[in-house]
């Protein structure tokens, strides 16, 4: 994986395609020992749960030997250790491989699986799957999607290039194409540009429009309605703020069918509860390799059942 400068490989495996999880000292501070600073670092852990690591020797320094609580600090100390995974229920819908090659992984991803390990979601995700079903440790993704979302996600296999198709979504070079539906507005059939400040505060569930300059932009059309008030949109995002189609989308009073903070939070759907999946795909994706100079264009395989087949889709 791609490391901070200066900081050593993890002598640590991965387990079910998961890293170990690394901690860096800080330059200074009032610990007397390792063992204090993790206890006072890591106290979301629980009581009792970081001395009983240290304790067992499952916290390690860089040669891989097992960090003594009562070690003297040592100002910009790497340790690792592992994180105990959490009970995940299976997300029960495949991750297609849609392309494959020495330098990019491109998998078409279902609702409900997160991108890449955070939270809740860790080993049930798409980058922890990819690791262990391809065989690829080193497997890193470029950019992320939405757990919610489904479609195209792009993942590197090489640490060294991470960065060059990194650089592809920072500097939006790279077209993406999503899917929604939706209630059909007519004023919609004809393509609208949104442009409006987005932002999304730490803690807080939804991003939110705010007065300012613009920083997320958004060309939406629908392209075929149905007489049960269903549209199916296209939207091209020229910005990647966070929910910004379906900030977007919401503000245009057209709601994506099945979100479950717009326009109202809901709360999470308990687990193993996969009914009412977000209707909004990442349906293409185009792009000069910047490695090798190719150029692509994916596209995703998959439907959005209240279009496709609306009496399989749990909309109530």
């Amino acid at each position: 994986m791609r490391r901070r400068s200066g900081a050593p490989p993890s002598p640590l495996p991965q387990r079910r395609g998961v890293d170990a999880v690394r901690v860096r000292l800080p330059a200074a501070g009032p610990w007397a020992t390792v063992g204090e600073h993790l206890v006072e670092r890591l106290s979301g852990a629980g009581p009792g749960v970081v001395e009983a690591m240290l304790a067992a020797g499952r916290i390690v320094g860089a040669d891989g030997r097992a960090v003594a609580a009562g070690a003297p600090y040592e100002p910009g100390l790497f340790v690792w250790f592992h994180r105990e995974l959490p009970d995940e229920v299976p997300v029960p819908f495949p991750l297609e491989v849609v392309h494959h090659d020495e330098h990019l992984v491109v998998v078409d991803k279902p609702h409900f699986l997160a991108t890449t390990p955070r939270g809740a979601h860790v080993a049930e995700t798409a980058l922890a799957r990819l690791r262990r079903e391809l065989g690829l440790p080193e497997l890193t993704a470029a950019h992320r999607l939405d757990r919610l979302t489904a479609g195209l996600v792009l993942f590197t296999v090489r640490p060294e290039e991470r960065g060059a198709y990194q650089t592809l979504f920072r500097d939006r070079r790279v077209r993406k194409e999503y899917e929604a539906v939706a209630p059909h507005d007519p004023a919609l059939d004809a393509p609208r540009t949104v442009r409006s400040r987005i932002v999304k505060e730490r803690g807080v569930l939804t991003a939110r429009e705010v007065p300012g300059e613009p920083n997320a932009v958004t060309r939406v059309r629908a392209v075929e309605h149905r007489a049960d008030g269903l549209a199916r949109y296209r939207l091209v995002p020229a910005t990647g703020q966070t929910h910004q189609l379906r900030v977007h989308m919401n503000a245009l009073g057209v709601p994506i069918l099945g979100d479950p903070l717009y326009p109202v939070v809901t709360g999470p759907a308990p687990a193993g509860d996969f009914r009412r999946p977000l209707q909004l795909l990442a349906r293409a994706l185009e792009f000069t390799d910047p490695v090798t100079g190719t150029e692509h264009r994916f596209r995703s395989g998959r439907d959005l059942a209240a279009w496709s087949s609306p009496a399989g889709w749990d909309g109530q």
